[in-house]
């Protein structure tokens, strides 16, 4: 049986359960199913719940979307076909939050992911087309969320994204909690290089402070390498850093300051 659960299967209430509206469930769980995520979807730590949006339409041709109101190109989804899929996955007393995978979304943070893999889970919406009405959007309070700088075809990925940041975080997924902690963001730092066998390879060596055994000095040129690669890659992240700023988007994620985010157009 597969370990997906259309909105006639009840899922366990005890996992963190997510439910992704959809054009296309069959994109579920995909690479979540595999490996640390598709275990413990097995296991029961988590729940997936992919609900088919056009199964909400109520016409004969199961129209999910129209011509926009003052002209344009494309198709944008319609409020109540939304609005009877997200009915059908968020129950009476559902607190998880309502989530619209969208480019014009707020920046994913790695504190906001934190802040969702702590909760009961999520409901993710995925766009296709031109957009979405923004009348559902403003009814349920969706938080809009952004994976990047660039428009895909679809939410899907960009909720397979999120969905991955999230289930790696939750109790037993992953093998040791110090790979967690000392990871890119974690800190408001990017992550320090890696390196493992052979200690030279085509001429290249591991830096000698590795092979010492003075786990202090090892501590510190982590430390240095993870300051060097952001202040190099990331000046925002870099500054934000320095300033201590708890009020930055890389270090906060206020759930009642949504604003902007990687989905559909």
């Amino acid at each position: 049986m597969s370990a997906v659960s259309s909105h006639h299967e009840a899922l366990p209430s005890s996992p963190w359960r997510a439910s992704v509206l959809t054009l296309f469930p069959e994109m579920f769980p995909g690479s979540l199913g595999l490996s640390l995520a598709g275990r413990a979807l097995r296991d029961g730590v988590w729940a997936l719940q992919a609900e088919d949006i056009r199964a909400h339409a109520s016409d004969r041709h199961r129209t999910v979307d129209d011509t926009p109101f003052g002209g344009g190109a494309g198709m944008v989804m319609r409020p109540d076909v939304l609005d009877a899929a997200l009915s059908a996955v968020r129950m009476e007393g559902d607190t998880r939050p309502f989530l619209c995978m969208t480019p014009r979304g707020r920046p994913l943070t790695q504190a906001r992911v934190r802040t969702l893999a702590s909760g009961p889970g999520c409901i993710l919406l995925c766009g296709r087309y031109e957009g979405i009405d923004q009348r559902v959007l403003d009814a349920h309070a969706a938080e809009e969320v952004s994976i990047g700088d660039y428009v895909l075809s679809g939410g899907e990925p960009a909720a397979l994204v999120l969905l991955d940041a999230c289930i790696r975080l939750l109790p037993g997924v992953m093998g040791a909690a110090s790979s967690a902690e000392e990871e890119s963001f974690s800190a408001g730092l990017l992550e320090y290089p890696h390196y493992t066998r052979p200690a030279e390879w085509q001429g290249r060596r591991v830096p000698d402070v590795l092979l010492s055994g003075h786990h202090a000095e090892v501590a510190a040129w982590r430390q240095r390498q993870a300051e060097t690669v952001t202040r190099e890659r990331r000046p925002d992240l870099w500054t934000a850093y320095r300033l201590g700023d708890a009020a930055s988007p890389h270090a906060s994620y206020p759930e009642d300051n949504v604003a902007r985010g990687g989905g559909s157009p």
